[in-house]
């Protein structure tokens, strides 16, 4: 298992301080449609000896998640994407399949541990709703079946899957956030563990797999350790986080004081074998970064890393992680 991180921005001082504090891989998000649009920031990331884990965000999907017109175009991107990977060492697609949206919180300022800023969602509040990915979106109310995001998801990944095969890249979906039957109007199908049992029989093959965000899976109201031995065998990538509360209204936590065991957790990813990825996800913003983007500011990630690598090293024994 490794330590892995975003980092926004992906500045010198935080990639300095995220190799100072143990983290081994970082998350890049999408940079181009060239190979020479990926080569600064993965020469600057490798500069601090650190690998790159995966590939997530700001990936053209809504034409694929929507089956409309420009799909194909979208899945002619992500088969270029996944050649750049191949090229770059880049082992893990996260991807997610919200239409319109991605992580959405009705609030990104509530008081937690001595005022401390984190997240929450309020289904009552839904006017108050933006979309973390883009606060600029307007989220507006729109009929989409399920039925429709099935096929949508099945035509991708049978015209994916083989070349990912072939490249030997993991595709990890991510769960829907929240992960409510339907949000403004339309389905969401990664809600529940059973339909991610039901994404991986869809088109079966070794790179189809999931990103497991264990605060996500709390708001599904899954048990923790329990979904992740239940999910092991196709989990590729996961985001540690927690949150309090149900998918109607959650509020994030530090990784450290919200309900979830998080030292079983990470002894079930290694009982499953898991040897991918493992990165700190939606931190509080602490003392003085109130300008930061919310949840993804690095004093709360340098918290975690050292949490992290605590429970990591008490998982095995005090054996190197």
């Amino acid at each position: 298992m490794k330590l892995a991180s975003v980092l926004t921005p992906l500045s010198e001082e935080n990639l300095a301080l995220a190799a100072q504090t143990g983290v081994e891989c970082v998350t890049i998000r999408y940079q181009g449609p060239t190979l020479e649009d990926w080569k600064p920031a993965v020469d600057l990331i490798r500069s601090y000896g650190m690998e790159i884990a995966a590939v997530e965000d700001a990936i053209a999907m809504e034409n694929i998640i929507r089956g409309s017109e420009g799909r194909d175009e979208e899945i002619d991107g992500i088969i270029s994407l996944l050649h750049i990977m191949k090229e770059l060492a880049i082992p893990v697609l996260c991807y997610n399949f919200m239409a319109g949206t991605d992580w959405v919180r009705t609030k990104t300022d509530v008081l937690d541990r001595a005022g401390a800023k984190v997240t929450q969602f309020n289904l009552s509040e839904i006017d108050l709703a933006v979309s973390l990915d883009d606060a600029s979106k307007q989220l507006e109310h729109e009929d989409l079946e399920a039925a429709a995001l099935w096929e949508n998801l099945e035509y991708f990944l049978r015209r994916v899957l083989p070349v990912a095969e072939e490249l030997e890249i993991d595709l990890a979906m991510h769960p829907d956030d929240p992960p409510l039957e339907v949000f403004m109007g339309r389905a969401r199908i990664m809600n529940c563990v059973e339909g991610f049992k039901r994404l991986v029989e869809l088109v079966p093959s070794s790179r189809n797999g999931i990103c497991f965000c264990q605060g996500s899976f709390v708001e599904m109201g899954a048990a923790i350790p329990e979904a992740i031995y239940e999910l092991g065998q196709h989990i590729r990538y996961v985001h540690f986080r927690d949150v309090r509360g149900t998918k109607e209204n959650f509020t994030e936590t530090f990784h450290d004081n919200g309900p979830t065991d998080m030292a079983a957790a990470v002894k079930a990813y290694y009982d499953i074998g898991f040897t991918g990825p493992i990165r700190p996800d939606h931190v509080p913003q602490l003392y003085g970064e109130d300008c930061g983007e919310p949840g993804y500011t690095q004093l709360g990630r340098l918290f975690a890393y050292g949490y992290m690598r605590g429970l990591m090293h008490a998982s095995q024994g005090n054996s190197e992680v």
